[in-house]
């Protein structure tokens, strides 16, 4: 086989076929010439896993589907692959020549020659065997920086193009809405402005690779009772519309998403994979949306066997179709024989099928799967002889110097110094006791989508494929000339006590200590964060807080570090450390970016994009709460914060002054401008985060005490000072009113300049005048800053 392998066309060209003409008309002519079980299978996936010696993939058998019979399929064609590399460690040369050998497969088994579209997660990079493994979707958000992301999702994007892939099930834009949910390393953070901000520059920079970007969870599925996964979502219609939904239109209308992912939750009885309203009224009817929506895995089935709104497979398909699904994922269970037989029976229409198939074809003809030149043989191949599987092996890196490059930026841009006496640097110890149970441990640093983590646990002989180092051997990096003496003390959940003296006794005897806490990343209880692993509450896991006391009474210094996947209450040692350092799996370069920050060679610049908790048990609380949401007389429960949401020191210090407003007046459709001045009092170059906060005192339904509407990074040499220049829409100012309309109310508000949540700097009155203005999606969503 060589790398001119392309798809047999006859002389005259199928209508469907010719790039010449619309995709509306070659998707016509295409459906119409269908047989219905040929339009069936455009409209569902199987899941596969890629031969680890370049042969074709075979079908994955999931304990939760029965198997699958390829060759009784594909003579009817196939609507997408589920991840074949991201179901078993494989060569990424000898998985794309897999998938290569599988396209052509499909294409050679149905009458049309369509391939499918493989998808893949991507969640912290491509989920591949030895791929870049970046910082999770929590550090993103802490580096307060889209254009580090978009570069990241593009160098994600470009290798998943190269093997052969189409599409990535990510971002994730779910809001924190509880810190127990296990899914919280998942998300970007816990206000909706800096998610979609942040979603929205992945999206941007996946699409720019040509991968279809796909949403999720839509909608509510971070707002689980109790912080369980998969649980009932209590959720109002304004919560709904003003902090779940807003990071989803950005996507959408400025990211330029193609795809969008169902959530398995309810909200007030009602499944988001059933719901009319949701997927058809709002998404497409009201947003404009016209790419697909796919099923989060297996939730088509759910609607039977979880939420019981179906009394067959067959109900369960027509439910989804008619709300708007388009494509069964992860493999055809419902949207096989039993939605062919309803059909027949008069159950379901079939001009539902059309409806969703046409989605789907129309989107296959946009990525270039309906060309008479499509060939299977991805970029990675080109001009390569295939007839030699094992010379390819290795050939296809990735996992190379720009990608762990940008790695290491966004990892360092993401690090958070929570606090710090002095301490910090640390200059030249010269013994170090390092402490805990991520000193020595190197997926440390990985979240549960990571593919070491999501799938190489299952194969424990098998390499790793990237290079982790642990934080021991970052330190000894770092501080060559540092004696580093290693304590486990405790594990991550195992409740060891024994270990605890041993660490004491190791602290006395040092300058420094440097103690290791947080998570270990899995699935379903696996670990202590990930997707099914939900948290009783806020403690550290395991003994780590009693391992953290006895350290903090050894009379050594103590540097907390955490490698978590959620933000932790730390009892006394948010007083008595002598320096917190907060990270979220922050991937291959973690650990070094961490010893950056502990000798001073990197300083810190990230702001936390969740709050942490003073005590373990306030939950479910964000920063972004209404004024009954504070702590109060009439309650003993204090849900203040121990350090607030955008919260993060530096190793310099900054003034902000000189606050003027153009104008203290404008219509409810105009718009304000502030501007202010930054300078670096310090005497190390610096990066300050400035942060624009909105305070509405009266409106006609209760508001947040605070929201973020705008924010910026600004890196200040010692001595320098910049002039920043914000122009403030009264769309930021908008809310959802009493009878469900978006509206902007005239009256005062306040403008607050803040270094985070819980830290205002200056703050300016001016008053919105005119009569209430409705607004709707294509509504301004920023405050755009300038820097002079």
């Amino acid at each position: 086989m060589t790398a001119n392998v392309a798809v047999e066309t006859t002389p005259e060209i199928p209508l469907w076929n010719d790039p010449s003409h619309p995709v509306s008309a070659r998707v016509d002519a295409l459906i119409g010439a269908m047989t219905l079980q040929e339009k069936i299978a455009q409209l569902y996936g199987v899941w596969v896993g890629a031969s680890a010696n370049g042969g074709e993939v075979a079908p994955h058998q999931h304990d939760m589907e029965e198997a699958v019979d390829l060759d009784a399929l594909l003579p009817s064609g196939l609507g997408q692959l589920t991840r074949p590399f991201g179901t078993a460690p494989v060569d990424p040369a000898l998985g794309a020549l897999s998938l290569l050998r599988t396209q052509t497969r499909i294409t050679s088994a149905n009458r049309f020659g369509i391939p499918a579209v493989a998808h893949e997660e991507c969640l912290a990079g491509f989920a591949a065997w030895g791929a870049t493994a970046y910082p999770v979707p929590l550090s993103w958000g802490a580096t307060f920086d889209p254009d580090v992301i978009r570069r990241m999702a593009a160098a994600i994007g470009r290798d998943m193009r190269a093997v052969g892939v189409h599409q990535g099930l990510a971002p994730v834009l779910d809001v924190v809405r509880d810190a127990r949910w296990g899914r919280v390393e998942e998300t970007i953070g816990e206000d909706p402005y800096l998610v979609g901000t942040i979603g929205t520059a992945y999206v941007q920079g996946l699409e720019s690779a040509g991968i279809v970007a796909t949403l999720k969870h839509f909608v509510g599925y971070s707002a689980s009772r109790a912080g369980r996964n998969l649980a009932p979502s209590s959720v109002g219609p304004r919560e709904r519309a003003d902090v779940l939904l807003p990071p989803f239109e950005m996507a959408i209308r400025e990211g330029g998403a193609r795809s969008v992912m169902h959530a398995y939750t309810d909200i007030d009885g009602v499944p988001a994979a059933a719901d009319e309203t949701l997927l058809t009224g709002l998404l497409r009817d009201t947003w404009g949306f016209d790419g697909t929506v796919v099923a989060d895995y297996f939730g088509i089935a759910f609607l039977k066997t979880l939420h019981g709104v179906a009394g067959d497979f067959a109900d369960a398909a027509g439910a989804a179709l008619e709300a708007g699904v388009d494509i069964e994922l992860p493999t055809v269970k419902t949207f096989g024989a039993p939605l062919a037989e309803a059909v027949a029976e008069g159950r379901v229409p079939e001009a539902l099928i059309d409806r969703a198939l046409r989605r789907v074809l129309a989107q296959k003809a946009e990525l270039g799967l309906l060309d008479p030149d499509w060939s299977p043989v991805p970029p990675a191949f080109d001009g390569a002889d295939l007839d030699d599987p094992e010379a390819l092996r290795g050939k296809i890196d990735l996992d190379g110097p720009e990608n762990r490059e940008l790695a290491r930026e966004i990892a360092e841009k993401a690090v958070v110094l929570l606090s710090n006496d002095g301490t910090l640097p640390l200059g030249r110890p010269r013994r170090i006791a390092l402490v805990g149970p991520n000193a020595t441990e190197p997926s440390a640093v990985l979240g549960c989508y990571s593919f070491p983590q999501h799938v190489g646990v299952k194969y424990p002989d098998i390499p790793v494929g990237i290079e982790l180092p642990d934080l021991r051997a970052s330190l000894t990096a770092e501080f060559p000339d540092a004696e580093i003496t290693v304590v486990r003390g405790t594990g991550v959940d195992d409740g060891d006590l024994s270990g605890i003296a041993e660490a004491v006794d190791t602290a006395r005897d040092a300058d420094i200590v440097v103690v290791a806490l947080g998570d270990r990343a899995g699935l379903f209880g696996r670990g202590t964060s990930g997707e099914g692993c939900d948290a009783e509450s806020l403690a550290l896991p395991g003994a780590q807080q009693r391992l953290l006391d006895a350290l903090l009474d050894s009379g050594t210094p103590v540097v907390t570090v955490l490698l978590a996947g959620r933000p932790y209450a730390l009892g006394r040692a948010v007083e008595d450390s002598a320096a917190i350092v907060q990270s979220f799996f922050p991937g291959v370069a973690g650990t070094r970016a961490i010893a950056g920050v502990l000798s001073g060679r990197t300083n810190p610049s990230g702001r936390l994009p969740v709050s942490v908790p003073r005590t373990p048990g306030s939950q479910p609380t964000t920063y972004l709460g209404a004024p009954l949401a504070q702590a109060s007389e009439v309650s003993n429960i204090d849900p203040t914060p121990a350090f607030g949401f955008g919260h993060g020191l530096t190793y310099t210090t900054f003034a902000w002054s000189d606050l003027t407003v153009d104008a203290e007046e404008a219509p409810t459709d105009g718009e304000f401008t502030a501007s202010l001045t930054v300078r670096n009092t310090g005497e190390r170059t610096g990066t300050e985060v400035v942060q624009l906060y909105l305070h509405d005192p009266v409106a006609s339904v209760v508001q947040p005490v605070r929201r973020l509407v705008g924010y910026t990074r600004l890196d200040l040499e010692p001595g320098e000072e910049r002039r920043v220049r914000v122009t403030v829409p009264a769309d930021v100012a908008s809310f959802t009113g009493r009878d469900g309309h978006r509206i902007v109310e005239p009256g005062d508000l306040e403008l607050r300049l803040a270094a985070s949540s819980t830290d205002t700097r200056l703050t300016a009155t001016v008053t919105l005048t005119g009569p209430v203005r409705v607004v709707d999606h294509t509504r301004r969503f920023h405050a755009e800053f300038s820097v002079e």
